[in-house]
C-alpha cells in the first residue's frame, strides 16, 4: 500500500472507533481479517496513524480546527514527521486510493497554525474536563507531563533472573536493538519506533518462550522492586490480574519465600499460570476465591495493592482511553480504591507493609486515596519514601516525584506513569 491507501484506512478506522465506542485495537484487529491483501508493514504504519491521531488528537484537530477523524489523521501525520501540509498533497497528487487532499483553506490554517505556539491544553493534548486534574498533579508542569503522554511508547521488557541473566537476554536480543533501561534493574527496552516502523514481534523469540524474558513497563518493574519482596518474605499481590508484578517479584525472592497471587476477577488471573510455568516461579501459590485468604489475615510481610485505576499513565499506550474516559469513572474508581485498600490492609501483620501501586498520574487516586485511608486506619503510618528509593536505586539520576509517595512519569523517568506508596502496620 501507498501512502493515500494507508492515510485512507486510518481515517476509516478512526471512524469505526467513534462509531462504535470501542477500542482501538478492536477496530484494527477487524480491520486487518477484512483486509488481508495489507502486509505487516501496511498494518503497521496504518497502526502508527491511527495511534499518533489519538494520542495527538488535540494538536492535531487544532492544526484544522475540527476534530474528524480525517483532520486527525492528517494533522498527526503532519506533527509526527514534521512536514508542511503541501507536501502532503504533493507526495497524494498521483495515488488513487488517497483521502481527498486538503483544500486551499485547510492548507492555509495548518500552515499557519503550524508556526504557532498551541494553547496549553493543545500542547497537552488531554481532555478538556482533566485539565483541573492534571495542574493539581504537576503544578506548573503539567503542560510538559501531558505532551510526554502524548508521545510514542518504547517497548519494555524484564528478564528472568530466574533463568538468564540481563546479559544474557540482550545478548540474544542484540539483532533487536534491545538496551538496558536507566532505572529498572533487569529491564530492557527497545527504544519508540519512528516513521512507519514497528516494534519486533519479541513474543515469538525463542527467548521468549524459554521464559528469558516478560513484556513489562519499565515503571512497573521498578514499582515491583520498590514493594521490597526478598527472599524467604510472605508476600499477598491482592490485586495480581495476569500476574506481571508477581512475576516480578518470584523473581527477586529467588523462588524463596512464598507469594499468594489473589485477584476478585477470575478472568483476569486466566493467563497467569502459562506465564508461571514458563518463568518457572515455584514461589506462587494462586488464589481466586476469597476464603481461602482468610488463614493470611495479619500474616503477611507485603501485601501489593496494585489498585484498578483510570490507567491515565498508560495514555501512551492506550491513547483511546483517554477520550473515553470520564469524571463519573473516576469516582467510581477511587471509591473501589478505597474498598480494596480496606480489605487489603487486613492481611498485613505488625511491622509489615501495604504497598499501594497504581498505573494513575492523578493525585486524587493516589496521595489522596492513600491520605484517606491512613485517617481510616490508625494502625498504620507513612513509611519514608525518599529512603525507600535511595535504598533500591542509589546511584541513579533519572529520578521520579518523591513526595508522600513516588510517582513515575514519561517525562521524569521515561516510564509509564506510575504511583508507589507504602505504609506500615505499627499494632496490631
Amino acid at each position: 500500500m501507498r501512502l493515500g491507501g494507508r492515510l485512507a484506512a486510518a481515517i476509516e478506522i478512526l471512524e469505526d472507533i467513534e462509531r462504535r465506542h470501542r477500542p482501538a485495537a478492536d477496530a484494527l484487529r477487524e480491520w486487518g481479517l477484512a483486509h488481508r491483501f495489507a502486509g505487516a508493514g501496511d498494518r503497521a504504519a496504518i497502526g502508527n496513524l491511527v495511534f499518533d491521531g489519538l494520542r495527538r488528537r488535540r494538536s492535531a484537530a487544532w492544526l484544522f480546527d475540527q476534530d474528524t477523524p480525517r483532520a486527525l489523521v492528517f494533522g498527526a501525520f503532519l506533527l509526527e514527521r514534521g512536514i508542511l501540509p503541501e507536501a502532503v498533497n504533493n507526495a497524494l497528487a498521483d495515488d488513487r486510493f488517497a483521502p481527498p487532499l486538503l483544500e486551499e483553506a485547510e492548507i492555509a490554517m495548518a500552515g499557519e497554525r503550524i508556526r504557532q505556539t498551541p494553547p496549553d491544553s493543545v500542547r497537552a493534548n488531554i481532555p478538556e474536563w482533566s485539565m483541573p486534574l492534571m495542574q493539581r498533579s504537576f503544578s506548573s508542569a503539567w503542560v510538559e507531563e501531558g505532551a510526554a503522554l502524548a508521545e510514542r511508547p518504547p517497548l519494555d521488557m524484564r528478564s528472568n533472573t530466574l533463568k538468564a541473566s540481563r546479559e544474557k537476554v540482550l545478548a540474544r536480543l542484540s539483532n533487536l536493538g534491545a538496551i538496558p533501561t536507566r532505572l529498572a534493574h533487569d529491564g530492557l527496552r527497545i527504544p519508540p519506533v519512528t516513521g512507519d516502523g514497528r516494534h519486533p514481534n519479541v513474543q515469538a523469540e525463542q527467548a521468549f518462550g524459554d521464559g528469558w524474558f516478560e513484556v513489562q513497563d519499565e515503571g512497573s518493574q521498578v514499582v515491583a522492586t520498590l514493594a521490597g519482596a526478598a527472599p524467604g518474605k510472605q508476600v499477598l499481590d491482592f490485586c495480581a490480574g495476569a500476574g506481571g508484578k508477581t512475576l516480578a517479584m518470584s523473581a527477586a525472592m529467588g523462588n524463596r519465600g512464598q507469594i499468594y497471587a489473589y485477584d476478585a476477577d477470575r478472568q483476569r488471573l486466566a493467563p497467569i499460570f502459562d506465564r508461571l510455568k514458563r518463568a518457572s516461579c515455584r514461589n506462587v501459590q494462586v488464589i481466586s476465591d476469597p476464603a481461602q485468604l482468610a488463614p493470611l489475615e495479619t500474616q503477611m510481610d507485603i501485601v501489593l495493592v496494585d489498585a484498578p485505576c483510570t490507567g491515565s499513565g498508560t495514555w501512551r499506550r492506550r491513547p483511546d482511553a483517554k477520550w473515553r474516559l470520564s469524571p463519573s469513572q473516576l469516582d467510581m474508581r477511587r471509591q473501589e480504591q478505597m474498598l480494596i485498600l480496606d480489605a487489603a490492609s487486613r492481611y498485613v501483620k505488625p511491622g509489615g507493609w501495604l504497598a499501594y501501586v497504581t498505573c494513575s498520574i492523578f493525585t486524587e487516586e493516589n496521595a489522596e486515596a492513600i491520605s484517606a485511608f491512613l485517617k481510616r486506619s490508625p494502625a498504620f503510618r507513612l513509611l519514608d519514601h525518599e529512603a525507600i528509593w535511595r535504598r533500591h536505586f542509589p546511584a541513579e539520576q533519572t529520578r521520579p516525584t518523591i513526595t508522600e509517595g513516588i510517582t513515575l512519569t514519561p517525562a521524569t523517568t521515561g516510564t509509564d506513569g506510575f504511583y508507589f506508596a507504602a505504609v506500615e502496620r505499627i499494632t496490631a
